[in-house]
């Protein structure tokens, strides 16, 4: 008896001790943001990616002529619903029943005095406020500009957004809802909230401030680290080739075999005629094998993640100077072997140093390959913005399909705009699996870049930002990227994403993009494009 005792005695311990370490906490989340150890795994406790926005609620099905209608912040800013809680009036931007993290909140308006409030776990007294319709004053300890930053529109007073990437866990549900004085409630209010929706077994640790100021050495040691790319990587071997490559010739490194994983990547292109290097590192190719298996393929200046004349790019997974030296820190395992090849098509004469760090890599059932995909369509015709709900012909540019299980980590839109001015007033749309309605609708493509109110100007984040803006009208080349850490999309069997073409102005443009993306064996995206897309060099008419 007592035996058995002591074994259902330790049966316990062992129970509580493993449920422990698999609750998701602030701390936990904190941890994975600024880890690489997660990014090439497929989610384990499973979860889905969701956006609740302001989006125009009459986009009820593609098949309607409403479905690209454009009134995303007015008719009563969009909510779910109205509230009164003790009295106050609250409009509600987001209400999920069940355990999830808040992983990014974008918001905007012209007046920021509205009061944003966060109710968990059933509760009717906010368990977390903030004093504005602006994230910078979420008042958190630590939290500096990498985790919550205003947008380049943004004043004291009244215009102008914000977006904060400070994770919020919940164990059973969250609402958040907004108090605006009445006096400025018809100025126009946009936001979009990222959200993860665990599964219903999960455990997580609901947030508070409280316990937020208990962590404020390692949200400021998070924010440090993001603003300063300061990834923790293990002891990596490192391999190096230099070659100078005419048209046609290529460079190549094979890894060691074994279970290991590229950590950097890092290239270094001279160009001696600094004249043609836009349409030099257009026309250098990219490509790598892992397995066997191509996964990447794409001209230099996308996978350096500044599009079109290959800019500088200063952001948490990849860096360039926008003089030829790219460093990329995406993570990229590998069973067996890895070939990166990169493959001059252009007519110059090209020195090329390629460096690839490598270590071994712990390859588990929920491993993924790192995957970057590319496509460039020409003439897109872009639709004005008032005219497209009744239009029949609009419709979306395809930034990428993919079929199979995988996640997705980040994109880059580059493209040519040849309209009036600002081409930007398309909305994203995410399907994801069995979606019957797309997981995630935006609000024009500047909000989903993380800035708002057009035209844009450059900026940089560790998530990426407005790479490349040649105009304050929005005419010519215009570059935006977005990565992801917590707000990664996982998708089992499908995922397909698209932007809408509207513009200020009819008119048309050039598009590219670039996903960067991790997959299993079977997983491929359609409609890639191929050389003679990259022999094209894109200019402005």
């Amino acid at each position: 008896m007592k035996y058995i005792k002591l074994t259902i005695f330790l049966l316990l311990i062992l129970t509580a001790s493993c449920q422990k370490t698999s609750i998701i906490t602030l701390e936990s989340l904190l941890n994975e943001m600024a880890s690489v150890d997660q990014i090439a795994q497929f989610p384990d406790p499973y979860y889905t990616c969701h956006q609740a926005s302001s989006y125009d609620r009459g986009s009820v099905s593609p098949d309607s002529a409403l479905w690209m209608a454009n009134s995303d912040g007015y008719v009563g800013g969009n909510f779910i619903r109205i509230d009164t809680i003790n009295g106050r009036i609250e409009k509600v931007m987001l209400d999920h029943d069940g355990p999830g993290v808040i992983t990014r909140i974008w918001i905007t308006s012209l007046d920021k005095r509205p009061v944003i409030r966060f109710y968990f776990d059933g509760k009717h007294e906010p368990g977390y406020e903030i004093p504005a319709w602006d994230m910078t004053q979420m008042g958190i300890p630590g939290v500096g500009e990498n985790l919550a930053f205003p947008h380049t529109s943004w004043s004291e007073e009244y215009i102008g957004g914000s977006t904060s990437y400070f994770p919020i866990p919940y164990a059973n549900s969250c609402k958040i809802t907004v108090e605006i004085p009445i006096d400025v409630d018809q100025n126009p209010r946009y936001y979009q909230v990222n959200y993860r929706k665990y599964e219903e077994k999960a455990l997580l640790e609901t947030f508070s401030p409280e316990k937020a100021q208990e962590l404020e050495i390692q949200i400021k040691t998070v924010n440090d680290k993001l603003g300063n790319k300061d990834i923790q990587l293990p002891e990596l071997d490192l391999l190096e080739e230099k070659e100078k490559l005419i048209q046609g010739d290529s460079i190549l490194l094979i890894t060691s075999r074994g279970k290991k994983a590229i950590y950097e990547l890092q290239l270094d292109i001279d160009i001696q005629d600094s004249s043609a290097y836009a349409s030099v590192m257009h026309q250098l190719i990219l490509s790598a094998q892992f397995d066997g298996k191509q996964t990447i393929w794409a001209p230099l200046s996308d996978f350096s993640g500044g599009g079109m004349g290959a800019p500088m790019v200063e952001s948490w997974f990849i860096s360039s100077d926008g003089k030829g030296r790219i460093t990329s820190r995406w993570v990229m395992p590998y069973k067996k072997e890895a070939i990166v090849c990169l493959k001059n098509l252009s007519d110059q004469e090209v020195g090329v140093h390629m460096q690839i760090k490598t270590a071994p890599y712990k390859w588990d059932s929920n491993t993924l390959y790192f995957h970057t995909s590319w496509k460039q369509n020409n003439n897109l015709h872009l639709f004005h913005c008032a005219d497209d709900v009744s239009n029949p012909d609009a419709y979306p540019f395809n930034m990428i399909t993919i079929t199979g299980k995988g996640v997705m980590r980040g994109d880059l839109l580059s493209l040519i705009n040849y309209s009036q001015s600002w081409y930007g007033e398309g909305d994203e749309t995410i399907w994801v699996d069995e979606d019957t309605f797309p997981s995630h609708f935006g609000t024009g493509t500047e909000d989903y870049y993380n800035s708002s109110w057009a035209p844009v100007y450059v900026f940089h984040t560790p998530f990426g930002g407005a790479i490349r803006a040649d105009s304050t009208n929005s005419r010519g080349h215009n570059t935006w990227l977005r990565t992801r850490n917590l707000d990664e999309i996982p998708f089992r069997k499908h995922l397909k994403f698209d932007f809408e073409l509207l513009s200020w102005f009819v008119g048309e443009a050039d598009y590219s993009s670039t996903i960067f993306w991790y997959g299993d064996k079977d997983a491929h995206a359609l409609g890639s494009s191929r050389i003679e897309d990259a022999k094209r060099m894109l200019e402005t008419r």
